[in-house]
């Protein structure tokens, strides 16, 4: 079972899929880059929220619980999981687009947190069987290993309210969450071996390569962001292969972190809207790490009022396409904004390719002026900046 056709729409794919993992691991953040992945091409995303999260934040304390509360409270967070889940999966089969259905954990991970016994017990009390909570319910798994094993140096606690675990106890449920699915069909591990940016595109490779959507080497783990600058002005819709356009904004909050970047992001298609926040940290290794957490509408608007006032208010139209088996983004500009960002427009992809093999590969209906990756004069921290970049101690 590699995906579900949707009913009476044979050529449509409804994808259940499992993120889990141990502390850490970078779910959160993994959802986020999966969810805008997949929008961009065109399909319809549901991210089911972890329901172990949702209760906890009522209050509940494991260890307050007597063994049979535990126990109790553990069966009842499986019925609520379930039925959250069937929710979305409804909407999934009616939707009509390609959809992609990303669980924040799923039923399996409940077993890693009691015995054996109980929770053969638990399944015998609600008929339930693990070929059916396991292999059949989900078509892919997918376990984020946490930084507790592996990438010590990253691992936190201080960004997730219910989370509190040391590095031993991390790695400890980390093992638990793993062995809870060893033995779904498509089950694959994410671990640290790279950097936390090519584990991410691990993960978008891992899925795309599941469900089978070819994705050229943007994906590759020896793969780069590059960024192109283009000459205005943009060409005819007809000009370009089959694509998505969205309405970008984008907007800088005051940071408690030191060395890092926040901002807000709300990316909308015909009305609807979706809402990121993300934080970039700079490690003393060189490397920057980004956390992406999806809002509400509520949070969003609550979270507006911490925008920098050094900061313009970044507006775009951001068009995603796939050219050569490349995909690629294109950001347009758009005013209100800062005079150097009039005209604007920013080319971006993942490649493995060297540069003259991706400069020949480059999209034939642009006019591209020159390659400006990691050139600060293009970064959107300093474009949004009201003060010159280059004289701004806000600069990045």
């Amino acid at each position: 079972m590699r995906f579900e056709k949707m009913a009476n729409q044979s050529q449509k794919i409804m994808y259940k899929l499992v993120l889990t993992g141990g502390p850490c691991g970078g779910k959160t953040t993994g959802q986020s880059r999966l969810s805008t992945f997949f929008e961009n091409l065109g399909w319809k995303v549901f991210r089911v929220p972890e329901t172990a999260t949702v209760l906890l934040s009522g209050g509940v304390k494991f260890a307050d619980l007597s063994p049979e509360e535990a126990t109790k409270f553990q069966e009842n967070l499986l019925k609520t999981m379930i039925q959250i889940e069937n929710t979305f999966f409804e909407l999934g089969r009616t939707c009509q687009r390609n959809c992609l259905i990303i669980c924040d954990r799923g039923a399996m991970d409940a077993s890693a947190f009691i015995s054996k016994e109980k929770w053969e017990a638990m399944m015998s009390a609600n008929n339930w069987n693990s070929v059916e909570l396991r292999d059949n319910r989900y078509n892919h798994i997918v376990h984020m290993v946490s930084a507790a094993n592996g990438a010590e140096e990253f691992y936190s606690t201080e960004d997730h309210a219910c989370r509190s675990e040391g590095v031993e106890f991390a790695r400890e449920l980390d093992y638990n969450a793993a062995a809870a699915w060893i033995g779904h069909p498509y089950f694959d591990v994410i671990d640290n071996s790279t950097d936390f940016d090519k584990k991410m595109n691990r993960l978008l490779a891992c899925v795309c390569h599941r469900i089978g959507i070819d994705t050229g080497d943007r994906l590759n783990v020896n793969s780069k962001k590059r960024k192109f600058l283009v000459k205005p002005p943009m060409l005819p819709d007809a000009e370009f292969p089959p694509f998505q356009d969205f309405d970008v904004v984008h907007n800088y909050l005051q940071s408690d972190f030191r060395k890092a970047q926040v901002r807000l992001r709300k990316r909308g298609q015909k009305g609807h809207w979706s809402y990121i926040h993300t934080v970039r940290k700079f490690h003393p290794t060189g490397q920057s790490v980004e956390v992406r957490t999806q809002l509400t509408h509520r949070d969003y608007l609550n979270m507006l009022p911490q925008r920098d006032d050094a900061h313009f208010t970044i507006f775009k139209k951001r068009r995603c396409f796939i050219y050569n088996n490349q995909y690629y983004q294109l950001d347009i500009y758009r005013q209100p904004t800062h005079p150097r960002c009039r005209g604007l427009i920013l080319l971006e992809t993942y490649s493995a390719h060297d540069q003259d093999a991706l400069l020949a590969s480059l999209p034939k209906f642009l006019t591209i002026e020159k390659e400006v990756t990691g050139d600060p004069a293009y970064s959107m921290y300093n474009l949004s900046l009201k003060e010159d970049w280059k004289t701004s101690n806000k600069a990045s």
